[in-house]
C-alpha cells in the first residue's frame, strides 16, 4: 500500500485505515424497520491510505482511476462519493480534514451485496481520524458512515452494513439491534463454516425497487398504528387488507423472529436448526418480499442438494450472493458439486 501511494502521489502516506466486507447470515430488509440482523465480517477488506495535499484526489487500485473530488461540493455520482461523503460527514462532527490524497485498495467484490461501499466508508473514516490524531468508537464510526451514505450519497440504507464493517470481529457474528443501533458479538462455533457464493448475476438494485419495499414496510407500520414493524405481531400483519403490504410486513416480522432463533442455534451449535432458519428466510425473501431471482433460487437449491445445512440469498437481493452453512471439512467437495450445476457462479469465500 505504501509503495503504491509513493508511486502514485510521490510521497509516503501519513495514515491508513481498513474495514472488512460483510455477509449477513440472516436478517435482511429488517434494519430499516428497527429490527434485528446477524452479519459477520468477511476475510476480504478495503484499505485506505491518505496524506495531506494541495487538493482532494482519490486513486483506486481496483478501478485503475485517479479522480479529483470535493467533500464540500455536490456528489459526482461515482465511487469517489464514498470517499467524499465520509469526509463531509466527519466535518459536521467537528473533525475537519484538510485537502488529502487518498489511495483505495480493496478485494471486497463490488456489486455483490457484501458491503463494498460500507467497507470503503468505514476505512476512509478510520484513516481520516488517524490523520487528525482523533478517535471515535466503532459504533460512532458506523453511524457516521451510514449518515454519509444516506445524506451525501443519497442511498437510504439502514445501519446494517456500516455497523457490521465497523464493529464486526473475525469468528463472531454481530446480533444487531437496529432500534438502538447497537450490537452484541456472538461466537460462531468451530463446527460452522459459512460459504459465500456469487450467483453470477450482477445485483440489479434499482433505487425504485428498494425504495418501494421500504415504503411498503413503512405503510404497514402506519396501518397498524406503530412506529415500526419491530413491534408488530404475525396476527396483526395478517389483518392488513392490502395483500402486497401484508406480504412485505410478514417477511419483516417473521425474519426478526428467525434472527433471534438463529442466535440461540449458534449458542447451542445446532447446525440443523440454523440451516432450517436460513431456508425459511430465503423462502420469505423470495415469496413475501420478492427480492430473489431465478439464479439465486437455483443456487440455493443446489447448495442444499450438495450437502449444505441451509442456504439463503444475502444482502438486498436482485442478484449477488448467497450464504450457505456447510461442514468445515466439506468445502471443496461441496463447491465442486455446486459449481458443476451453476457454471456462472463463483466463490467469494469458502
Amino acid at each position: 500500500m505504501r509503495d503504491d501511494f509513493q508511486r502514485l502521489f510521490g510521497r509516503e502516506p501519513e495514515a491508513e485505515g481498513a474495514a472488512p466486507g460483510r455477509v449477513n447470515l440472516i436478517g435482511d430488509h429488517t434494519d430499516y424497520a428497527e429490527g434485528f440482523c446477524l452479519p459477520m465480517p468477511l476475510a476480504h477488506e478495503t484499505r485506505v491510505a491518505m496524506a495531506r495535499a494541495s487538493r482532494f484526489r482519490a486513486a483506486s487500485l481496483t478501478n485503475g482511476e485517479t479522480k479529483e473530488f470535493d467533500p464540500a461540493g455536490p456528489p459526482r455520482g461515482d465511487w469517489t462519493d464514498y470517499v467524499a461523503g465520509p469526509i463531509a460527514e466527519l466535518a459536521k462532527r467537528g473533525f475537519v480534514l484538510p485537502p488529502v490524497e487518498v489511495l483505495v485498495r480493496s478485494d471486497v467484490p463490488q456489486g455483490a451485496g457484501v458491503s463494498s461501499s460500507a467497507a470503503l466508508e468505514v476505512a476512509v473514516i478510520r484513516a481520516a481520524l488517524s490523520l487528525l490524531g482523533a478517535e471515535m468508537s466503532d459504533a460512532d464510526i458506523a453511524r457516521a458512515a451510514q449518515a454519509a451514505e444516506n445524506i451525501y450519497c443519497g442511498v437510504q440504507c439502514g445501519i446494517l452494513d456500516q455497523m457490521a464493517c465497523a464493529v464486526g470481529r473475525p469468528g463472531e457474528a454481530l446480533l444487531l439491534d437496529c432500534r438502538v443501533n447497537e450490537g452484541r458479538l456472538v461466537a460462531v462455533p468451530p463446527s460452522f463454516r459459512f460459504a459465500v457464493i456469487h450467483c453470477g448475476q450482477e445485483r440489479r438494485l434499482v433505487d425504485g425497487a428498494y425504495n418501494a419495499r421500504r415504503a411498503s414496510v413503512e405503510a404497514a407500520a402506519r396501518l397498524l398504528g406503530l412506529v415500526s414493524l419491530r413491534d408488530a405481531t404475525v396476527e396483526a400483519v395478517a389483518g392488513i387488507d392490502d395483500a402486497e403490504i401484508a406480504s412485505r410486513a410478514r417477511h419483516v416480522v417473521s425474519e426478526n423472529a428467525r434472527v433471534l432463533a438463529a442466535v440461540e442455534a449458534l449458542r447451542s451449535a445446532d447446525a440443523l436448526q440454523f440451516g432450517d432458519l436460513m431456508v425459511e428466510s430465503h423462502l420469505s425473501l423470495a415469496r413475501d418480499y420478492e427480492v430473489s431471482t431465478s439464479a439465486l433460487d437455483r443456487l440455493v437449491e443446489t447448495a442444499i442438494a450438495a450437502g449444505a445445512f441451509g442456504a439463503r440469498l444475502t444482502g438486498a437481493g436482485f442478484g449477488g450472493c448467497i450464504v450457505a452453512l456447510i461442514a468445515p471439512g466439506e468445502a471443496e467437495r461441496w463447491w465442486a458439486r455446486v459449481q458443476a450445476e451453476n457454471p456462472k457462479a463463483w466463490a467469494v469465500q469458502l
